[in-house]
Order: C-alpha cells, then structure tokens, then sequence
C-alpha cells in the first residue's frame, strides 16, 4: 500500500507540523493549498489549489493512503460565507474527491466550537454538540458530511481544544505582548472555569495513530493536566517575571465589550473568543487514549511557557510581519488599549 500522505492546508502553521511529523513516520508527502510554505521541506510535493475547486483537488488525491482535511476558515475571519464555501463545501469536495479516487482513509480536523458553552463538563465524543456561534456551525456541518459519508469512505473525525505550541500564536499574540510590558491580565469572574487545551504535537500524533486505525470513529483531543484559567495565566505571569498580575473583571460587561468590539470589527477577537473565555470546557479524552494508544504530553501551563519563550525570541519578526495585519492596526490598537483599561 502506498505511504503517501495529503494534507490539505499543509502550508498553515499545524498543516506543516502535521507534514513534519509524517515525514518523520515515513510517510511521502502531498501539501495542497493555496499558498506554498517558505520552510516546506524539497521531498514533500506541493500542489496549488482552492479546497472550494473540486477539479484542482482531482491531481492532489491521486495515490494516497491517507488524506488529513486541515484547510479551514477560521474564527478570527468573522466571514459567514467562507465559513459555509470552505468550511462545509470545501470538506465535501475533499471526500468527493476521496472517494473518486478510493482513499483509504481521512481523516477530518473538527474543533471544540461544535459544542458551544457545554452544559457539563467533561464533554465526551457522546455529548451532543451545540455550537454557539457561525463558525462552530460550519465546522459541525463538516462533521455531518463526514457522518453521511462513513459508508462510502473510512473516516476519522478528530475535535482539538484550543491548539498551543511553538510558534502558534493567533489572539494569544496580544496576550503575550501585554505580559512582555507588565500589562495586568484579565479573567472573567473569579477566573476559576477548567479550560483545556492541546499541544499541536499532541495534536499530531493523535491525528496520524487516528489515520493509520480502521472504521469511523470521532476523537476528542486535550491535555491530560490542565487547571483553571487563572492557575494558567498566573503561572506563566509567574515564569515571565515582568510583573504582570492576573486580575478579575466582571463576566457580564467584559463579555458585551468583547462582543461589541467584535461585531464592529474594532476587535481581532471573535465571536467564540468572547463566548468562551470565562466558561469552563474540557474533553475527556479516554477514548483516544485507549483506541489510539494516545498520550499527550504537553499540560496547559507547558504549553503556554514554551510558546511565550518562543514569542520572545520571534518578537520583532512576529511584529513586523503583522503590521499591515488587522492585529496591528492602529484603531485596533488604540480601540485593545480602552478595552485592556477597562477590564
């Protein structure tokens, strides 16, 4: 059987990893996507291309045994209609494409947002999923297609909490960047909701062991340690020695300020961010554990430690290379200064 692995969205920053730690497993390596990566190894072939196209996807899943569906619109683009075009239609294509070619196998990156504010924790792969806002929706619609398909295509679903690691950065850039300047740090109320997260090279594993394993099944993928928000924060505020303080804020109005800022798009918050932040959500991961013979490594506070020291060391490259982006605008800024005052 051919050992060759597409990714899709392989040139993004857990796409990449993901190729990484195939290579590492043996595996060639397809990427496709729209942009090719500067760092992308000379073995691993690129193929451009649209997830929304289906005939560009026809040459990227020739002679495959496995296809890791990565590509996603995220959160932060506040755009409904990619949500639905990439999110939804793109994955649709991608198994349509599969099955034309007789993959063996796929497997569908998902995320924690299918479940919303969950009614209990831990949420488990049985919790019904009840996203809250338009991007949990597009990726639970993901979800339904892959579940229609299962008859037709042997398919994994894989559901992360909130990815961490070595140069992941996305809203946490700001909060390491307030924790660089001694900036006070907020929580939501008393700030003790558990909040799991996952370290991409957890992610990874679990996602090549869920690719290698037969029959449909869904995963959820967290670390194995984690506390509360405020434990979190205050233990890197603690490592970073800048004088940062965890303080609480009231839960109500800082969570209508995020929204409002969101919604007029003064704010790269979105709207799950201000859903989320204060409320507690982890996964039981005992089912991944157990089928895939999964142990992640990484806690919550490792994870946050080895990702600011990797902001550290990136910074004037990281902000420089921002500074046309809707991180760094200079509205932006002064509209995250008024609400950083106010919390």
């Amino acid at each position: 059987m051919s050992r060759r692995a597409l990714v899709t969205g392989g040139s993004g920053y857990f796409g990449s990893l993901l190729v990484q730690k195939l290579l590492e497993r043996g595996y060639q390596c397809r990427v496709f996507d729209l942009n090719d990566a500067e760092d992308r190894p000379p073995e691993v072939e690129f193929i451009q291309g649209d997830i929304r196209d289906f005939h560009a996807l026809q040459k990227a899943l020739k002679d495959l045994a496995v296809v890791h569906h990565n590509v996603a619109q995220v959160p932060l683009a506040k755009n409904r209609a990619l949500f639905n075009s990439v999110n939804i239609a793109g994955t649709e294509n991608v198994l349509r494409a599969a099955l034309a070619h007789r993959v063996p196998k796929v497997v569908y990156t998902s995320s924690s947002a299918v479940f919303g504010v969950p009614r209990q924790n831990p949420v488990t792969e049985e919790t019904l999923p009840n996203p809250g806002e338009a991007y949990g929706r597009a990726k639970l619609e993901g979800e339904t297609l892959c579940g229609r398909w299962k008859d037709k295509l042997d398919i994994s679903i894989i559901r992360p909490r909130t990815i961490l690691g070595h140069g992941r950065l996305g809203i946490f850039q700001l909060l390491f960047e307030w924790i660089h300047q001694g900036a006070d740090i907020p929580v939501f109320g008393r700030g003790d909701n558990l909040y799991q997260f996952v370290h991409a090279d957890d992610l990874a594993e679990a996602c090549i062991r869920a690719g290698e394993r037969p029959d449909f099944s869904i995963y959820n993928c967290g670390a194995q340690k984690f506390g509360t928000m405020r434990q979190t924060l205050e233990a890197l505020c603690e490592f970073a020695e800048t004088g940062s303080k965890v303080k609480s804020v009231p839960m109500g109005p800082a969570v209508l300020g995020m929204k409002l800022t969101s919604l007029l798009g003064l704010s790269p918050l979105g709207p799950y961010h201000a859903l989320m932040y204060g409320r507690s959500m982890y996964f039981d991961i005992t089912k991944a554990k157990k089928e895939l013979d999964w142990q992640p490594r990484y806690s919550n506070t490792e994870m946050f430690i080895e990702s600011y020291k990797w902001y550290l060391s990136h910074r004037d490259q990281v902000l420089s290379a921002c500074g046309g982006s809707h991180h760094r605008s200079a509205v932006q800024e002064g509209v995250l200064r008024l609400v950083r005052k106010f919390l």
